[in-house]
């Protein structure tokens, strides 16, 4: 009998000790800083909302929904190299900037340029990805065919507020520079609808929309032929609140990601993502 109940009171210990080691992991877990990251889940292959978390897309807090996309698939890692739980702030792209200085995230990780312009409120990382500038149309427009940006004189052409997309425009001579639209499933629908003949776009973002709208292609330009930019206007970075000391640590996990592993991710991004209007 002495024996069975030694026997019995170690197993009881035994599970006692598991649930107590199981339960101080979890409050481990629990207790771990968060990574609050700005996105606006609007710019495919970027970043997209989604009802589900299908393709691992990660919880938008108090937003409602799941946000994929390339941007988002960067965050997880570096969030995992700072040791971080990795949350979701969808916020609209003009208030991105504004959100990082007043300490809503700790990061923008959305597709956004290190410009000169922005360096002067925000510091920004090592670039983890770069394209190049094209003009989305629809197939049947008469500017499908142009070889040149010079080709587009007289077409009505917008961008997105407050990028770099929309300031290159005025390259174009005799450009209609249409009013720049918040964001780019505002402007396929205008380009759709006839509103428009066409909007600049960064060229993942405009395999995107073709895959997603049939009706429409992109013109891209040879050498010589397309926008005059620098390297920082077509690179994307992470944008940090200014002396954010996390920076030199998301600089060498950046470093870690290979330009094949880069490409990988976003012809993933570009497979999964959901199709316009869902």
């Amino acid at each position: 009998m002495k024996k069975q109940n030694l026997l019995v009171i170690a197993v009881l210990s035994l599970i006692v000790l598991t649930l107590s080691i199981s339960g101080f992991a979890s409050i481990k877990s629990q207790d771990k800083q968060e990574f609050k990251v700005g996105l606006e889940c609007n710019y495919a292959p970027f970043n997209w909302t989604q009802l589900d978390d299908s393709n691992e897309a990660v919880e938008i807090k108090a937003g409602g929904g799941f946000c994929g996309g390339y941007d988002v698939e960067i965050a997880k890692r570096i969030a995992e190299g700072l040791d971080r739980t990795l949350v979701i702030v969808k916020t609209e792209w003009d208030g991105l900037i504004p959100a990082l200085n007043s300490g809503k995230i700790d990061a923008v990780i959305a597709g956004m340029s290190p410009t000169e312009e922005r360096k002067t409120s925000v510091d920004f990382s090592d670039v983890y990805y770069e394209s190049d500038l094209v003009i989305v149309v629809r197939n049947d427009s008469p500017f499908a065919a142009a070889k040149s940006i010079q080709d587009f004189s007289g077409a009505k052409i917008t961008g997105q507020l407050n990028t770099f997309h929309y300031t290159v425009i005025d390259q174009i001579e005799g450009v209609k520079k249409e009013t720049a639209m918040e964001s780019f499933p505002a402007m396929i629908v205008a380009l759709s609808s006839g509103k428009i003949d066409g909007y600049v776009s960064e060229r993942p973002g405009a395999i995107s929309a073709m895959e997603s709208n049939p009706n429409l292609m992109f013109v891209e330009f040879a050498d010589g032929q397309g926008f005059e930019a620098s390297p920082e206007d077509v690179a994307i970075a992470v944008a940090l609140k200014k002396g954010n000391a996390d920076i030199d640590a998301i600089n060498e996990i950046i470093s870690g990601i290979t330009k094949e592993e880069r490409q990988e991710i976003m012809d993933g991004a570009i497979a999964s993502q959901p199709l316009a209007g869902q």
